[in-house]
């Protein structure tokens, strides 16, 4: 039975965090037992905001690294850099000439992160859910795994496949029954861990656009970094952790990153917390988190002493990925009525 296809991925500007980790690389990793998976670093949506370009290039490369570092394995799925790959852009463009202007207007992202730019604010921030869109529909993938945060994209990059391709241009079989140009995908929620928040607001999730770099802890800082942002983390005066208190949203969070980093699970942990103050529970949750991160680091480094190996798995990745989009390309193209490449 052919396996369900998934492909995500994150853009390559900051630092991945426990956040990206715990919420979607981690997850990836187990997909990849069960999915044919396909991840990229997605470098062209990192220029929709302002960016180091001298800085780009290094980043694509550490983040590619990272995702090998945490367990994606290049025999089992396919990892690429997103601009490696034409077909994204030549789709964007394709799906840019059907999709309604007001339906990117009222993308929530948009409109929280134009406020920050003001008058700088580029058309690439606006267009880019069409941009992810063609990321996930050149690839025919049936899920993608998505937050919250996300889901209204996704959502968009259906209506698009459904109402602005499908139903427009797509054609009948021979026994009237449609046949679509492209696949549209499903959302793969995953819950635990999805929604790691900051170590300074237990209400706000943990982000690396934060300029306050002791709001998260990077999958690089070393153990006494992590140790010391973990022992200034934002808590409240009350003795014991629990989970589920809306009171306490920095207590549910911390706990919640005990549980997970440590591999006792939710119950367990609560039941260990539940009449610890802080100053025991910090030094065990900053072990926890050394000693996860421990592995990962070590295979970063690896990786790092041999650019080689790195080289040969994107360039495996960019050819696996270029042969799938450029028949989904081609096969778009063909339906929106151009002239056939010779």
């Amino acid at each position: 039975m052919q396996r369900a296809r998934v492909l995500s991925g994150v853009q390559p500007t900051g630092a991945l965090h426990l956040g990206n980790w715990l919420g979607a690389i981690r997850n990836w990793v187990h997909l990849q037992d069960s999915h044919d998976t396909f991840f990229c670093v997605v470098d062209l949506h990192a220029i929709t905001v302002p960016h180091e370009p001298g800085q780009l290039a290094a980043d694509t490369r550490k983040t590619a690294a990272l995702y090998l570092a945490c367990g994606i394995d290049p025999a089992r799925s396919t990892v690429f850099v997103q601009s490696h790959v034409p077909a994204h852009s030549e789709l964007a463009w394709l799906l840019n000439c059907v999709t309604p202007l007001n339906w990117l207007e009222r993308m929530i992202q948009f409109k929280e992160k134009a406020i920050k730019q003001g008058d700088q604010v580029s058309v690439g921030l606006l267009d880019y859910p069409v941009l992810m869109a063609a990321d996930i529909l050149l690839y025919d993938a049936d899920l993608v795994p998505v937050g919250e945060d996300q889901k209204q994209h996704l959502e968009l990059a259906r209506d698009i496949a459904q109402q602005r391709i499908n139903a427009r241009f797509g054609r009948k079989g021979a026994d009237g029954e449609p046949i679509p140009v492209l696949k549209v995908p499903e959302p793969l929620i995953l819950k635990e861990g999805a929604r790691v928040m900051s170590l300074t607001d237990g209400r706000s999730k943990m982000s690396k656009s934060d300029p306050n770099e002791g709001s998260r802890i990077t999958l690089l800082d070393p153990p006494e970094l992590i140790t010391k942002k973990i022992k200034r983390a934002k808590t409240d005066p009350v003795m014991g952790l629990e989970f589920g208190n809306p009171e306490r949203p920095e207590t549910d969070n911390l706990l919640g990153l005990y549980a997970i980093l440590s591999g006792k699970g939710r119950e367990v942990a609560a039941a260990e917390c539940a009449a610890m103050g802080w100053g025991s529970f910090k030094p065990l949750l900053a072990e926890a988190a050394v000693e996860a991160l421990r592995p990962v680091q070590q295979r970063y480094a690896e990786l790092s002493a041999d650019p080689a190996e790195l080289d040969r798995v994107l360039a495996a990745g960019r050819e696996r990925a270029q042969a799938v989009a450029q028949a989904t390309l081609e096969r778009t193209r063909e339906a929106l009525g151009f002239l056939a490449r010779g």
